[in-house]
């Protein structure tokens, strides 16, 4: 139910009628009484349970008939003996989804309040972007008096008449108050047409500091520039890390436990609300799939989706593989899908523009230059490799090589692939007078992997940090300068 996709439920309780908004993993009742509205929210799993929803043992039991149900292209039709409304329960989603400060984020946004530029929130479907929207304008309102926060948010049909661009300015107009510190939120913001021409000239009055979110696929790095024509800073939000994996499941004591699960799981925290495998594996596809079969194609006209999907899907089972379009489009054309380099070259850059793939060159560590002729491609999450694939060719080295590259990105390395003579080293990160080289394995414990992993690390001469993160499960210790590092203790330092 991750969607973003609008079902209604109609249907009577005795007198008074009622519509179920179904929004992302909210399900919103609506009871109509007297002109009287009232909400209330809870997680689409707990519908089904027995016809009632419960919450400590509490039950909200409902009277009716036979409640249609329009879900994305198919209408499933339930029906629901009910005896009496004994008691309505106002409940919120927070109620069953825990929340967590995402700090380094939000410490981010923290730094740039009040500055000319134009804030953006980008980053792949559900990872968390209007939350961190909406936990920065609690932290106004917690720290600041004199200020007027406009907000809006174009996934509530409260806000459809503004949905033009000339209507969304005069709301603004209209809403600004003199005197005040005005902060102007705009939330997915790509569901209205020409939005740049408002957002543009808002700017220019240099009268409002302006945050914006939107869809991965419709607001992209690439696109900014053209977009908005005044400065502008990029804020890009990540899946959970780790450490917030663990700050999320606080309750449970064993890091080794708690990194096994995150392999597997992912950082889509929108998943986690989901009791069963089955079902947090079927919230990441529908998300991941919302990206490849609608978004990308909406967004580039594209006349199908087959080529899309079979690369896609051919780029995670082959992370940490040097890759090539030419190469790409071979084995893809072999295999039934055909295509050519032309096109494969454009869907990879579609797929690394909405966030799914991150492409990582590399890099000659002799002769200090970037090699052209192929790349590395690491998927943003490894629960979505999980839930795409299974465990179909399940390489734990790899899916940790894909961790530690996240990782390092996220931590605002520049990450390349570096070449030594004829052996290659994972990564080389480097931050701005910062650089350390890096080797990833599954199992270091036989002393041939060992030796393997650390011979291309033993012939760089210069003097920048060199590790290997494995899943040692030891603490960190230290062979002919080269540090071994667990990798769920190196993923938790920072």
């Amino acid at each position: 139910m991750n969607r973003r996709f609008y079902c209604e439920i109609a249907g009577f309780c005795g007198k008074h009628a009622f519509n179920v908004h179904f929004h992302t993993l909210n399900v919103h009742f609506f009871f109509v009484q007297k002109s009287t509205y009232m909400k209330i929210s809870i997680l689409m799993p707990l519908l089904y349970h027995n016809d009632t929803i419960m919450k400590n043992d509490k039950i909200c039991v409902f009277e009716s008939e036979i409640l249609h149900i329009l879900l994305a292209n198919s209408i499933l039709s339930t029906t629901m003996q009910f005896r009496k409304i004994k008691k309505i329960q106002f409940l919120k989603v927070s109620d069953y989804m825990k929340t967590i400060t995402r700090t380094k984020y939000l410490d981010r946004i923290i730094e740039l309040n009040g500055t000319p530029d134009i804030k953006i929130i980008t980053g792949i479907r559900r990872s968390g972007k209007s939350k961190l929207m909406q936990a920065y304008i609690e932290y106004l309102k917690s720290n600041f008096e004199n200020i007027n926060i406009i907000f809006i948010d174009f996934m509530d049909l409260a806000y459809e008449e503004i949905m033009e661009y000339h209507a969304l300015h005069a709301y603004v107009e209209e809403h600004y108050q003199e005197g005040k510190t005005n902060y102007l939120f705009v939330d997915e913001v790509q569901m209205c047409p020409n939005f740049e021409l408002a957002i543009n000239s808002l700017y220019s009055k240099g009268i409002y500091d302006i945050y914006v979110t939107g869809s991965n696929a419709f607001l992209l790095s690439a696109d900014l520039a053209t977009l908005f024509t005044g400065r502008y800073i990029e804020i890009h939000v990540f899946p959970f890390s780790f450490q917030e994996y663990c700050q999320y499941y606080d309750d449970v004591s064993d890091k080794d436990k708690l990194f096994d699960d995150y392999t597997i799981k992912g950082g889509l925290a929108g998943s986690y609300a989901y009791r069963t495998e089955k079902d947090r594996t079927n919230y990441i596809k529908e998300v991941y799939e919302t990206i490849v079969t609608r978004d990308l194609v909406q967004k580039y006209a594209l006349p199908d989706t087959l080529v899309l999907q079979r690369l896609s899907e051919f780029l995670m089972d082959n992370i940490s593989n040097l890759t090539s379009p030419n190469k790409v489009s071979q084995l893809l054309t072999a295999n039934e899908t055909p295509t050519n380099h032309v096109t494969v070259g454009k869907y990879i850059k579609y797929l690394c523009n909405a966030f799914v793939f991150y492409d990582i060159k590399r890099y000659d560590i002799r002769g200090k230059k970037y090699l052209e002729s192929s790349e590395k491609f690491y998927l943003c999450d490894s629960g979505i490799r999980y839930a795409i694939l299974g465990s179909r060719n399940m390489d734990y080295g790899r899916v940790y090589e894909n961790i530690v590259c996240i990782e390092l990105l996220r931590r605002g390395y520049d990450v390349y692939v570096g070449k030594l003579y004829q052996k290659e080293i994972d990564f080389v990160a480097q931050r701005g007078s910062e650089k350390f080289y890096i080797q990833v394995s599954d199992n270091i414990s036989g002393q041939e992997t060992f030796e393997r992993e650390c011979s291309p690390l033993l012939q760089i001469r210069d003097a920048y940090p060199k590790m290997i993160i494995a899943r040692t499960k030891h603490p960190k210790y230290s062979y002919e300068g080269i540090e071994i590092h667990d990798i769920a203790d190196w993923l938790l330092q920072e």
